[in-house]
């Protein structure tokens, strides 16, 4: 099986926009009708229902953010009465107060459809075995790629996160084909499939990896030591979780399941709508929700949109890979700096995708410290080796990000494993 939907994900142009009008329309009314917050956006406006009649109408909706869903909670966003609602989830809290967002089984339902969407792109079918050890319970990851896998019919293994032993005994025993879990878990799991000597023992061919940024060079660090083909997922809670979009096997972009999500560019500063192929920040419109409905919903992930002609064979929009956050960009010394872009250099030059950044500041400037491991067989190095390391690393930093930050090199697994999404930046500044 290539697709789960074909019909949808290689739909002509014309189909898909035609499908996409008749849903946003409804859910322009839906939202109107029943979230009295959504109501007050709209009369702030000066929109009404009956000004949305095609995508061209969509720019003429207001935005949708976090701090509107905090300010909502919990149940002020809710379209339907808790009757109808089956499931809640939410947000894992890294970057503010938790959101929690809502179900109906039909919300489910498609969510689960979409996820299918991403293991059949990933290769998967009915005889793999795919290998959940997102987390479960609130966070979406678990609970998203679970509901997938049955869609498909491959047999799950539920793992959740942590015990890492035990993660790759079952591995080994069952021999799971499909790896599902955040891309730092990845690169941890592979560390301790090579530690143990058992590289050669698993089956796994392809890992579906999400829920934190993750660079390029990573992806190929993971594929190398792992010997699959690693593919990118993207979702967020507050819209559906993981399934969002998907990547294929041409690994240039993940496709955008358009039949229930439209996505805009904006200029995060201005709020204007960008021209496709221009970066800048995602914005997404839920046009399938039924409980919780979402228009025009600011993520503050930047990107790139493409509707370039894929090998795959599916006409859905690909997004590029997240380049970083309009609101967690870091700003050091008046610089812009993106974790990734570090990850990235660090990857490059041979180091373990196992570093921290540190910020702080100290007599009213900002400092910047990049831990980072050595491998074993950097650990035999002299102290006078490990100083010229260090300078290398600080030149090809520089390169990158225009500043010149501190860097330590640590001894091997001496930095704090994540079974989770991974703690990267740890910020003392009182900004």
């Amino acid at each position: 099986m290539k697709y789960y939907h074909p019909d949808i994900e290689c739909a002509s142009p014309e189909t898909l926009k035609a499908l996409q009008a008749e849903k946003l329309v409804r859910a322009v009314r839906h939202a109107y009708d029943r979230v009295p917050y959504y109501r007050e956006l709209m009369r702030q406006k000066k929109v009404e229902p009956g000004d949305i009649r095609s995508l061209e109408d969509l720019p003429k909706l207001p935005f949708l953010t976090k701090e509107d869903l905090r300010k909502a909670y919990p149940y002020g966003l809710l379209a339907l009465p808790l009757s109808d609602v089956v499931r809640i989830q939410s947000t894992s809290g890294t970057t503010g107060t938790r959101v929690v967002a809502f179900y109906t089984q039909h919300d489910i339902d498609l969510w689960d459809e979409s996820c299918a969407r991403a293991i059949i792109a990933a290769g998967g079918g009915k005889d793999d075995v795919v290998h959940v050890c997102y987390g479960y319970g609130l966070f979406t990851g678990g609970p998203g790629l679970n509901g997938g896998s049955h869609k498909v019919g491959s047999l799950t293994l539920p793992m959740s996160s942590g015990n890492t032993e035990r993660q790759i005994q079952f591995m080994l025993d069952l021999e799971s084909t499909i790896l599902c879990c955040t891309p730092s878990y990845a690169a941890y799991l592979a560390e301790a499939i090579i530690q143990m000597g058992v590289r050669d023992r698993i089956k796994l061919k392809a890992g579906i990896f999400g829920a934190e940024a993750w660079s390029e060079e990573m992806r190929r660090d993971i594929e190398d030591k792992l010997g699959i083909k690693a593919y990118d997922i993207y979702g967020l809670t507050e819209i559906s979780g993981p399934g969002v979009s998907f990547e294929c096997s041409e690994q240039t972009g993940m496709h955008i399941n358009e039949d229930h999500f439209l996505a805009e560019i904006i200029d995060p500063e201005t709020e204007e709508v960008l021209p496709e192929g221009s970066k800048g920040e995602i914005v997404f419109s839920c046009i399938s929700k039924e409980a919780f409905p979402l228009l025009r919903y600011r993520t503050r992930d930047i990107c790139v949109l493409s509707r370039e002609k894929c090998s795959c064979g599916r006409t859905l929009i690909k997004m590029s890979r997240i380049l970083g956050r309009s609101d967690d960009m870091l700003i050091i010394r008046g610089v812009n700096v993106f974790p990734s872009q570090i990850e990235t250099v660090l990857l490059r030059c041979g180091y373990p995708a196992n570093y921290q950044i540190l910020l702080d500041r100290v007599r009213h400037t900002d400092s910047l410290e990049v831990q980072v491991e050595m491998t074993q067989e950097m650990f035999s190095d002299t102290v006078k080796g490990i100083a010229a390391r260090e300078k290398e690393l600080v030149a090809s930093l520089r390169a990158m990000l225009g500043i010149s930050p501190k860097v330590t090199i640590v001894a091997p697994r001496s930095i704090a494993r994540s079974e989770g999404k991974a703690v990267r930046v740890i910020d003392k500044r009182k900004l």
